[in-house]
């Protein structure tokens, strides 16, 4: 049998450039597939990728609480050198997440994984030893590009392991990490910078992130379907050397769906660019997302030094209004985790049992409101110097909101596009960072001319005026979906 007809026959993998003459190959590569795989060893593998993409948002934003005490020893009076700092990081997510998620479903998830999770260990150890400011600027970028590819990645092997009907409650438990990352990251960093320096934040992270590497080699197994039975048929073949016939590593040959070779590299890196380009819905999603998630990246550059203006809190002390956002994300985690696959099935019974991924993206119109609320809120209680408790809970609405909007957006993609599903996810994230790189750097200025109030006010503003968005993606979604096809 021509293992062509046993992955057709699956009809979510691309075909293979291999043939298999042995009888059952087709039952084989149905063995062979992550979502049959037992229920634990799924979670597990999902959880080590959260806990991935956890430890490097973390990275991104711990130094935030710090900046000041790193100026100091520099010698640096710029506000928005000082924002670029922290900022400068998400610039290597914009490009890591573009190459790495490509690559993962030409070479395996795991082997891009493993390579990016120890050099990003090593980048650390510049961030501790660097001499000045401008050498900190290329370690950052540099460690956000190799702490990148599990952002991108994640959406894939959610894709892998899970049906579409589990996606929702795995997509919540995998954006746990990216969306607490940043939020434990300023906590951290402002307690230990406060006790041992600043420096010391990146000697933590040296101790975590290589652990994390150890894990990540060990425990981790290949997920892309593609990938798992090129190899097996290599490796009955023998026709690669033994050293590469792992299950772990070994280079394939792969086609696509049209029988072109995936392994031309420009058409690989791209594949993520033509989600953004050419497909009117997702380049929307990435537009909306990527200015939500440039307010949460504002945010973290400027709360520590708010607190500790307005009232007159320590550094460490400053850092623990972060928890705010954590609460609010952790409420609209369990909201979408327990909805969002209900949702789906219910309406996917109605619709004679045709799916149709539009149907994740009706939350986010819903929870959109909540972004120009906290902002208001959020601003004009810190600028009227109201107690503590009310700016704080106004982040929290923020973090509700930001999770209600990011998180249907990212299980869309994944359901939209399973095959491609690591570089759609790519390509939301990419455009996110994008925007959380650079917006940032508005905040000092914004927040110095206009106050905290009229400040988060012109924000939240901004946020109500792009309300009709998604109300426009839940609506003509699948629409513009149909008529304008990503053609890879």
């Amino acid at each position: 049998m021509d293992l062509k007809e046993g992955i057709s026959d699956l009809s979510r993998a691309p075909t293979l450039d291999v043939n298999l003459d042995d009888q059952g190959a087709e039952q084989s590569v149905i063995n062979d597939d992550p979502r049959s795989w037992r229920l634990g060893r799924k979670w597990l593998i999902l959880l080590l990728a959260s806990w991935l993409c956890l430890v490097s948002p973390l990275a991104s934003s711990i130094l935030a609480p710090a900046t000041s005490l790193m100026n100091k020893e520099f010698q640096n009076y710029s506000d928005v050198l000082t924002t670029f700092t922290v900022s400068f990081f998400i610039l290597g997510y914009v490009i890591g997440t573009i190459i790495a998620a490509p690559l993962s479903e030409q070479y395996g998830r795991k082997l891009i994984l493993d390579i990016a999770t120890i050099t990003f260990a090593l980048w650390q150890v510049g961030c501790a030893l660097a001499p000045s400011i401008s050498s900190l600027l290329v370690f950052r970028f540099f460690a956000g590009l190799s702490g990148s590819p599990c952002l991108s990645i994640g959406g894939g092997i959610v894709s892998d392991l899970f049906d579409s009907n589990e996606r929702g409650i795995a997509t919540a438990v995998f954006a746990l990490g990216p969306l607490v990352g940043p939020v434990i990251g300023p906590i951290i960093g402002g307690f230990l910078s406060q006790a041992a320096g600043w420096r010391w934040i990146f000697w933590f992270l040296v101790i975590v992130c290589s652990l994390t590497a150890i894990l990540q080699v060990f425990l981790s197994r290949e997920t892309n379907l593609r990938v798992i039975s090129a190899r097996k048929y290599a490796f009955r073949h023998r026709s690669l050397k033994w050293w590469h016939r792992l299950d772990w590593y070994g280079p394939v040959k792969l086609l696509d769906a049209e029988g072109q070779k995936d392994g031309d590299l420009i058409r690989l890196f791209l594949r993520p660019w033509k989600f953004i380009l050419t497909a009117p819905i997702t380049g929307i999603i990435c537009l909306y997302s990527g200015f939500i998630y440039g307010l949460l990246y504002l945010l973290l550059t400027t709360i520590t030094t708010v607190f500790v203006k307005q009232y007159d809190w320590s550094i460490g002390i400053a850092s623990l209004s972060y928890i705010g956002i954590g609460i609010g994300f952790m409420l609209g985690v369990l909201i979408i985790g327990s909805t969002s696959d209900r949702m789906m099935m219910k309406h996917t019974k109605r619709n004679n049992g045709v799916a149709v991924p539009e149907v994740r993206l009706r939350a986010c119109v819903y929870f959109s409101f909540l972004i120009p609320i906290s902002f208001v809120w959020y601003g004009w209680s810190s600028e009227e110097h109201a107690f503590w408790l009310a700016p704080i809970i106004g982040l929290a609405c923020f973090g509700t909101g930001m999770i209600g909007v990011l998180l249907p957006c990212q299980t869309y993609m994944v359901d939209a596009f399973p095959e491609y599903a690591a570089s759609s996810t790519a390509a939301l994230s990419s455009s996110r960072n994008l925007v959380g790189t650079f917006l940032p750097l508005a905040g000092p200025a914004l927040y110095a001319t206009l106050g905290l109030g009229w400040g988060n006010t012109l924000l939240g503003f901004i946020a109500l005026f792009l309300i009709p968005a998604p109300y426009f993606i839940a609506k003509y979604g699948e629409k513009l979906r149909l008529k304008y096809p990503v053609r890879l």
